[in-house]
């Protein structure tokens, strides 16, 4: 697109004659993905300035520069970029962005889910059940970005608003009809889906989780309610209605709303429920039918999980029969109570719980579905909520037979002063401190008897460990293999 067609009714300054018919061809506001013949935008945020980028954007050739700052400097410096003084980089890049890309999720069904835990199971639930179905869907989630066979990995949960639109519209250009996303709390506050028109969202559960960014509680569910309160009358809203941050959404939105539970009457709901280690089976009641449910996944948290992509996928059409056989084919998601089995004769799980909501969860499965011991093997990350850790302590000793209290990713905080606040929520003298995590596995893993379980929490897919001066490589499963020489 022409640069004076792409700004036209956008940016009210004058353009020099000399660019008005460059054409425009990509948009980004990182600098290390400017591409040669694009458009920079330099966005002002809380940590960096995009402005201190402009000349390593100017190196990559593009043709164009937005930014807050004076520009009349570095016009002089770069004479053949066109530079752009606007007064709010952020509105300025939603304009153009949906300018040259359109609206992907117009095309693109585009379903979010939210809460504090489950959100990444449901994204892999509802994939398999849409593939039963014979429809394409894209993943943007914790583990990675996917479609198909293409696999991108996670950088964080929710990516930018420019990779969100990226994403959606390579979705759009391939006809995929489908996007099921995660979307975080601060996703939402920082504008990362804006513009994005979903069609559904779900709400999973909400426990206390960045509190180090929201502060408090409510702070957290008002950010997660964004979601809903977006959401047009066209849209469906399904929501965990045996939560009670779920029951304050039901008159939070405009959408049409379909509840699933287990505890209240629900539109969908799971009864007659059965679990042990190969899996779980219940029976389904909804207003399209019941149906029995077979799936590998166990845990009463994975039935809440289940009838969420139930829910929605119900609300998409989708017959029983398609859903019964998707989660049927579903086997383990990655990190999450993924069994590591190297023909040793006590269970081992690596888990992403770190929460104290989702450890005590896990916890209560593994007890559930195995007779002996439960190891523990845990940490707490640092720069995160610092309020969780002493519960997570209490979850632990309370839960456990015995917990290897350990690193997980300290970031720049000291591992030891971590672990110290973790500490006091242990009621009884059933732990051990070994820091160094893979040390931690180790002795865990050489504790263990017959018929015993070892879990292992708080980082499940992560391949890294992240400290003060970056992330090293490591990887739990490789651990545990060499550890039992398999």
């Amino acid at each position: 697109m022409k640069l004076n067609e792409l700004l036209h009714d956008i940016y009210r300054g004058k353009i020099d004659p000399r660019f008005e018919s460059v054409d425009i061809l990509s948009i980004s506001c990182d600098s290390r993905k400017a591409m040669m013949g694009g458009l920079f935008v330099a966005l002002h945020g809380k940590v960096h300035d995009g402005a201190d980028y402009i000349k390593e954007a100017c190196s990559r050739r593009v043709f164009a520069v937005a930014t807050m700052a004076d520009v009349t400097q570095l016009q002089e410096q770069h004479p053949r970029i066109c530079f752009l003084k606007v007064d709010d980089a952020q509105d300025f890049l939603h304009q153009v962005v949906s300018r040259l890309y359109g609206n992907p999720s117009q095309t693109v069904r585009t379903i979010g889910i939210t809460g504090t835990n489950g959100k990444t199971t449901i994204t892999y639930l509802f994939e398999a059940i849409l593939g039963q179905a014979k429809k394409e869907c894209g993943v943007i989630g914790t583990v990675n970005y996917r479609l198909a066979d293409t696999v991108v990995p996670a950088g964080q949960t929710t990516p930018g608003f420019l990779d969100n639109q990226h994403f959606l519209t390579s979705l759009a250009w391939q006809h995929v009809p489908y996007c099921v996303m995660e979307v975080s709390s601060h996703a939402l506050t920082q504008d990362r889906v804006h513009g994005i028109d979903f069609k559904g969202a779900i709400f999973t559960n909400l426990t206390s989780d960045h509190l180090d960014y929201h502060e408090t509680r409510e702070n957290y569910f008002q950010a997660k309610s964004l979601l809903f309160r977006n959401l047009g009358p066209g849209s469906t809203a399904v929501i965990n209605i045996d939560d009670p941050y779920g029951q304050r959404l039901l008159s939070m939105t405009q959408a049409k709303v379909v509840t699933y539970g287990i505890e209240r009457t629900a539109d969908v709901m799971a009864k007659k429920i059965r679990m042990d280690m190969s899996g779980s089976r219940f029976a389904l009641i909804a207003l399209e039918g019941k149906v029995e449910i077979k799936t590998r996944l166990v845990g009463m948290y994975n039935i809440y999980n289940i009838l969420a992509a139930i829910s929605m996928c119900l609300a998409e059409g989708v017959s029983l029969k398609d859903i019964r056989k998707g989660i049927d084919r579903l086997g383990a998601v990655p990190g999450r109570l993924e069994r590591v089995d190297c023909g040793q004769k006590f269970s081992v799980f690596i888990d992403y719980a770190h929460t104290q909501d989702a450890l005590k969860n896990v916890l209560e499965t593994v007890r559930k579905i195995s007779k002996a011991k439960i190891i523990l093997v845990f940490g707490c990350g640092g720069n995160r909520d610092k309020t969780k850790r002493p519960l997570m302590g209490e979850v632990a000793g309370r839960l456990a037979d015995f917990a290897f209290v350990t690193s997980d990713n300290p970031r720049n905080e000291d591992p030891q002063s971590i672990i110290d606040q973790i500490l006091p929520g242990f009621q009884r003298d059933n732990y051990k401190v070994i820091v160094n995590r893979e040390e931690a596995i180790g002795q865990a893993l050489k504790m263990a008897k017959s018929g015993d379980a070892v879990l292992i929490a708080g980082k499940g897919h992560e391949m890294y460990q992240i400290f003060a001066n970056g992330p090293v490589y490591f990887n739990e499963r490789e651990i545990v293999k060499k550890f039992l020489t398999c």
